[in-house]
């Protein structure tokens, strides 16, 4: 028996993937972020031959953007590769760039969408921040793979100052959408800020979650972003978090307006999905909270005619804090939190304890019996606000005036329905 607020989506099975084929499914000029921190990028020092390979603040620069090419290749200012230099397989070989050139070993790599990881192709060596140093200038080197290294975590993404058209292959929609809105926009780029300014994914026509989560289109409480926009009343309650590990928000409300039909149970939309492209395949999502115009590479969210949930999170937990393989269990166990109807409000708070990890074992979907949802962390420095309702989207310097707001009143949100004392991590 599922507790109240459980969302039910037939289990998915991942698909199997070469990590060519992954290198492949990412379109366009590319950011590549240490997973430790978003706001730095892997950057070429110049256009030359043996230039260093480091990390500098994302700019979005010439020297920021390379592209996964389909033989293998990683490239920057169009004909530069990256290289390992003089070919050396040892750990701690710095990397650079060099002209590119056909079938050369030192040149080759995959990416895996799962771990994140861009590995030496069959060297056993993985991308890797050296001595896990976030400061500017640090040169990037090799080292023997280690599955769950945050160091060798890079994730791909873009610059919302130039996003592509699409950015996978297969796409439904677009993540480039202009300035308007549109009730038939096919908008798959999102936001969460706020209480008031975020989006959630819905049906781009009526179909059950289950059945179009890969073609699932962005609906935001801002008009001006290209996206849909959730029709007025549509919101019946929202409850945004941020904590120092990621930004959430859940609630109430009627989504039959938003193309989910009456009884529809719902399912999970994440950045990954069952073949890596993320549900919806290309969706993209930013925010403010963690700096100016972030994206967040770890994501999941759940939708039914009834109830939503959000999370996007950033750092070194961030997989584990926004995992989505539990995607039959639904919002209260993913992401336990306040869904009060009738209460609209902005939150700091503690993180949540990972979901699925109950102190040093991890519990798998499907085995029984089928443990508690870990308690909702308290939350306080809450700000109250009457509604949500449609608006334009805020200009920049407007986001942390909103969230000024944040010092008005004190609040604890109480453990959720069902709840048992989380064990000790």
């Amino acid at each position: 028996m599922f507790q109240r607020g459980h969302i039910l989506l037939n289990a998915r099975c991942q698909t199997a993937h070469t990590n060519a084929d992954l290198l492949n499914s990412y379109i366009g000029q590319l950011l590549l972020q240490p997973g430790l921190n978003t706001a730095i990028c892997l950057t070429a020092a110049s256009n030359n031959d043996g230039a260093a390979v480091t990390i500098q603040p994302c700019t979005g620069s010439t020297a920021q953007k390379w592209t996964f090419a389909g033989n293998g290749q990683v490239t920057v200012y169009g004909n530069k590769c990256l290289d390992v230099t003089d070919g050396k397989n040892a750990d701690g070989t710095k990397m650079q760039i060099w002209t590119c050139s056909t079938n050369n070993p030192n040149q080759k790599w995959d990416y895996n969408v799962w771990a994140n990881t861009i590995t030496w192709f069959n060297k056993g060596k993985c991308l890797d921040l050296t001595d896990a140093s976030q400061a500017s200038g640090n040169k990037i080197q090799i080292w023997g793979c280690n599955s769950g290294n945050i160091n060798q975590v890079w994730d791909a993404g873009y610059s919302v100052s130039s996003l592509p058209t699409i950015s996978q292959n297969g796409q439904y929609g677009t993540n480039n959408c202009g300035t308007g809105s549109d009730s038939a926009s096919k908008c798959q780029t999102g936001w969460i800020n706020s209480a008031s300014d975020f989006c959630i994914w819905g049906p781009p026509y009526l179909a059950a979650i289950g059945d179009i989560e890969t073609e699932a289109v962005a609906y935001c409480t801002k008009s001006g972003r290209g996206a849909r926009t959730i029709p007025n009343g549509a919101l019946n309650g929202v409850h945004f978090v941020k904590t120092p590990e990621y930004v959430q928000v859940t609630g109430v409300g009627n989504f039959t307006k938003i193309n989910v039909p009456h009884g529809d149970s719902g399912g999970e939309l994440d950045n990954r999905g069952a073949d890596g492209k993320g549900n919806p395949i290309g969706g993209l999502l930013y925010g403010n909270s963690f700096g100016t115009n972030l994206q967040y590479h770890e994501w999941t969210s759940f939708l039914s005619d009834g109830e939503f949930c959000i999370r996007a999170c950033v750092g070194a937990r961030a997989t584990a804090l926004c995992n989505h393989v539990y995607d039959i269990m639904g919002c209260y166990w993913n992401i336990p939190a306040s869904y009060s109807s009738g209460v609209f409000e902005s939150c700091a708070g503690d993180a949540a304890l990972p979901m699925g990890v109950y102190g040093t074992s991890t519990w798998s979907q499907g085995q029984k019996p089928t443990p508690s949802a870990h308690p909702a962390p308290a939350s306080s420095n809450c700000a109250a606000i009457p509604t949500v309702s449609v608006s334009p989207a805020l200009a920049r310097r407007d986001i942390a005036r909103e969230h000024l707001g944040l010092q008005r009143k004190r609040y604890t949100n109480p453990e959720f329905p069902g709840a048992t004392p989380a064990p000790l991590l």
